[in-house]
C-alpha cells in the first residue's frame, strides 16, 4: 500500500498543480527525493510529448565520456539533471531549441543525465537539494563551480525553464570563469 501511494505522488502533485514553478519567483521545482517516478509506460509517454533537448543540434554526452572530452578539448561542461516525468524538465528541454543556446553549446561539453538513472551522481551534485531540473557548470577537469547559478535565492541551479536568456547568462559566466 505504501509503495503504491509513493508511486502515485508525482501524478497527484501534477493534478493538483503542486509541481508548477513560477520561474520569476522562488517556487519549488520537482524534488526527486519526495516523489517516485511513474511506471515506465508513463515515462515513455512524457519523453515523446516534446521533450527532445534538441539532440539533433546539441552533442549531448554521457557523464564519463563528457568529462574525458572536456579534458581533451579543454572546454567547460554544462551538466543538467532531469527526469522523463518532470513537467519542468519537459519545458526546460525546449530552451535548448533556441538558436543562441545551440550556438553557445558548441563552446561547452554538454552532459544531460536522468536523475532517476544516475541517482548516486545526482545526489553528489545536490548542493542545495535534489530538485530537478538542475544545471551546473564544471571546469574542463570536472570540478563544479557552484558560484555559477541562476539569479534566485532558492533552488539556485534551477534556470528559467521558459527563457533562454537565463541559461545563456549562466553560459556567459561559465565561459568567463572556466575558460583557460
Amino acid at each position: 500500500m505504501r509503495s503504491t501511494i509513493r508511486r502515485l505522488l508525482p501524478v497527484v502533485a501534477l493534478l493538483l498543480g503542486a509541481c508548477r514553478a513560477d520561474p520569476s519567483a522562488d517556487a519549488a521545482p520537482v524534488t526527486t527525493s519526495d516523489a517516485v517516478p511513474p511506471p515506465p509506460a508513463k515515462v515513455a509517454a512524457a519523453t515523446t510529448t516534446g521533450e527532445t533537448w534538441n539532440a539533433a543540434q546539441i552533442d549531448w554526452q554521457p557523464y564519463e565520456a563528457g568529462l574525458a572530452k572536456a579534458k581533451a578539448e579543454n572546454k567547460p561542461v554544462c551538466l543538467i539533471f532531469y527526469t522523463g516525468w518532470c513537467p519542468h524538465c519537459k519545458t526546460y528541454s525546449r530552451v535548448f531549441d533556441d538558436p543562441k543556446v545551440v550556438a553557445r553549446s558548441r563552446n561547452f561539453v554538454m552532459i544531460r543525465l536522468n536523475a532517476d538513472d544516475e541517482g548516486d551522481l545526482a545526489r553528489r551534485f545536490a548542493k542545495d537539494g535534489t530538485y530537478i531540473p538542475r544545471t551546473f557548470f564544471l571546469g574542463a577537469d570536472g570540478t563544479p563551480d557552484y558560484g555559477i547559478h541562476a539569479q534566485r535565492d532558492k533552488f539556485a541551479y534551477f534556470y528559467d525553464e521558459h527563457n533562454p536568456a537565463a541559461i545563456l547568462a549562466g553560459m556567459d559566466e561559465a565561459e568567463r570563469k572556466l575558460r583557460n
